[in-house]
């Protein structure tokens, strides 16, 4: 128990994980990849995993700590986005509730994984009772919005995502709506740097299929190096919550890591922090009040 059990979910997206498995390999003591049995997405499209795969998989796990979970992660009665919460759970659940269940998309790519296992390891108390003390761990994403020849569009503001937890009651996709503790640790994340036929693919199968907002492919396609400073609101879903672009010279990951670094707008401050958490356990002190005020009711 109190292990770092990291989870993957292995689907038509799968060539991403030769970016996303190795930087957490090391200091996890378990990876799980969570693949729907008849290869089926949560809106129920077959895909294909290429054998090549698989041989990098076995050549890569020197130590032998993944394991491919496969079960039935497709209802056709639920949609996409319950389809997706509930393989999550179930991926949760195999990988044993006592430990820090991480969950990592094949397209977040950590940039400081070791950073991320200390700052869980503070937490470590939560993990005796997490029943009654659920947490969410969160960290920040840098959207990397388009590649271009000679560089990467990226969203000019980190955002935020929910990475691990000690108790796995999601509600939608990973988001349990228990208390956050916000940390400053800041993955990559390739969400939108594919193909137009690949990106396609993406948003018609994933939890939020339904929700793509109809102007986004056209400001997606024409975003370039020399415009992208005057398109703004770029977001897939609610286009305002991204506002500008950005623009990394270079394509290469250990380059990037350097620039985020030189990029104010990319910068999670103490006091930014700080402020976050506190508002979290500001919250979540009236609910545990609350809580405390049933059960002393509920003697009488």
């Amino acid at each position: 128990m109190k292990k770092i059990q990291v989870g993957f979910l292995l689907s038509y997206d799968y060539e991403k994980l030769k970016l996303s498995i190795p930087p957490v390999y090391n200091l996890a003591d378990a990876i799980f990849l969570a693949m729907d049995e008849e290869q089926r997405t949560w809106s129920g499209e077959r895909f294909k995993i290429d054998p090549d795969f698989y041989e990098w998989l076995k050549g890569f796990d020197k130590d032998n700590k993944i394991t491919i979970y496969r079960d039935n992660f497709y209802v056709p009665e639920l949609s996409a986005i319950k389809n997706d919460t509930r393989e999550r759970h179930m991926l949760s659940l195999k990988m044993g509730i006592g430990n820090w269940l991480v969950q990592v998309d094949s397209d977040e790519i950590f940039i400081n994984f070791s950073n991320f296992v200390n700052e869980l390891r503070v937490h470590d108390q939560y993990l005796e009772y997490p029943e009654k003390n659920p947490i969410q761990i969160a960290g920040f994403l840098i959207n990397i919005y388009k590649y271009l020849d000679d560089g990467i569009l990226y969203v000019d503001e980190p955002t935020k995502v929910l990475l691990a937890t000690n108790y796995p009651n999601y509600k939608v996709a990973r988001k349990t709506k228990e208390r956050i503790i916000y940390t400053n640790n800041v993955l990559l994340h390739e969400c939108l740097s594919r193909t137009e036929k690949e990106l396609k693919f993406k948003l018609d199968n994933w939890g939020h299929n339904v929700d793509v907002n109809q102007e986004f492919f056209e400001k997606w396609r024409k975003a370039d190096k020399n415009n992208y400073q005057t398109i703004k609101n770029v977001f897939y879903l609610e286009p305002h919550k991204w506002k500008k672009l950005g623009f990394f010279e270079s394509k290469n990951l250990d380059k990037i890591k350097d620039l985020i670094k030189e990029r104010p707008s990319l910068t999670l401050t103490k006091l930014y922090l700080f402020g976050k958490n506190f508002g979290q356990w500001f919250k979540f002190l009236k609910v545990i009040k609350g809580n405390k005020k049933r059960d002393f009711e509920s003697y009488f």
